[in-house]
């Protein structure tokens, strides 16, 4: 069994492999699976979630809002920021929480599930919301989105997805952790710059929805692939990455700032021999959370 330790020394190692993006295209980690991939100046979010709700608000079941100390912390103010959009591959709240209110700081429309929609309607922002269709071709500025149809690790003893269905709640005030319902799951694909990224949340797919498209990085969610079949041998092939990049493996809990820890048995360390009995050709590398100069729990 993997210990802390074993996943900080393995997070030391692909932090330090270099993606090799092209001049002007940045790649930021804001921790589990948020992104803000910016080009010359114009950001896309993807799963952007700083506020971290804590434990016990799940356990307690106490709602779950947006932190706009935290936004203010971590994302910034709207002046002089250009962004085009707020991507959302499923509406767990530690994937969507934050969408509507940076959606909203921003001026940005949010793109994702129905479920989407209806959360960025009780914030009073359905007319930002952008319900996707799969497999179209969004223009956003400098980037290229397309959605594709997707799945969520069965978390659940590998039986269960948790919090499935459909995001329903009629009330701001009803916002707790568990009302983050997941609705329709979207793998994600990003073209910039020549570059092309595949955002994939959680550790599933649907196999006959995913084409066979290669990309230049895989940012590929590593929690729950123990309770999905054969996840590598089916991905891999299929995006044929040139990096994968690990994503979704810290304690999502823990707030920003806080030394980083990592999801229960996430077993970071076994990441790139998994990856290689699959594609040698492949790179892994990880990159340094928004806040860098946080400590690792070790």
């Amino acid at each position: 069994m993997s210990s802390s330790r074993d996943d900080a020394d393995a997070l030391r190692g692909l932090e330090a492999v270099p993606l090799a993006l092209p001049r002007g295209l940045e790649l930021e980690w804001l921790g589990v699976s948020g992104y803000r991939i910016t080009y010359e100046g114009v950001s896309l979010f993807v799963d952007p979630y700083v506020s971290r709700v804590p434990l016990r608000s799940l356990l307690l079941r106490r709602r779950a809002l947006p932190d706009a100390a935290q936004l203010d912390r971590w994302i910034g103010a709207a002046d002089g920021a250009d962004v085009a959009g707020v991507l959302v591959g499923h509406t767990h709240f530690d994937h969507a929480v934050d969408a509507p209110a940076i959606a909203q700081r921003f001026r940005a429309p949010a793109y994702g599930s129905a479920s989407l929609a209806a959360l960025m309607r009780l914030h009073g922002l359905g007319g930002l919301a952008v319900e996707v269709e799969p497999y179209r071709r969004y223009e956003l500025g400098p980037f290229v989105v397309s959605f594709t149809p997707s799945a969520h690790s069965k978390l659940l003893l590998g039986l269960r997805v948790p919090f499935d269905g459909e995001l329903s709640c009629d009330h701001l005030h009803g916002l707790t952790p568990g009302a983050y319902r997941c609705g329709q799951v979207w793998g994600i694909r990003i073209e910039v710059a020549g570059t092309s990224f595949y955002h994939q949340g959680s550790a599933n797919l649907i196999d006959a929805a995913l084409r066979d498209e290669p990309v230049d990085v895989f940012l590929a969610g590593v929690a729950g692939r123990a309770v999905t079949p054969r996840y590598w041998q089916r991905v891999l092939p299929r995006l044929d990455p040139r990096v994968v990049v690990p994503t979704h493996y810290d304690d999502f809990f823990k707030p920003l700032g806080a030394p980083l820890g990592f999801v229960s048995r996430v077993r970071l360390e076994t990441v790139p021999d998994e990856v290689r009995a699959v594609s040698r050709d492949a790179t892994l590398a990880a990159l340094p959370r928004t806040d860098a100069d946080r400590p690792l729990v070790a």
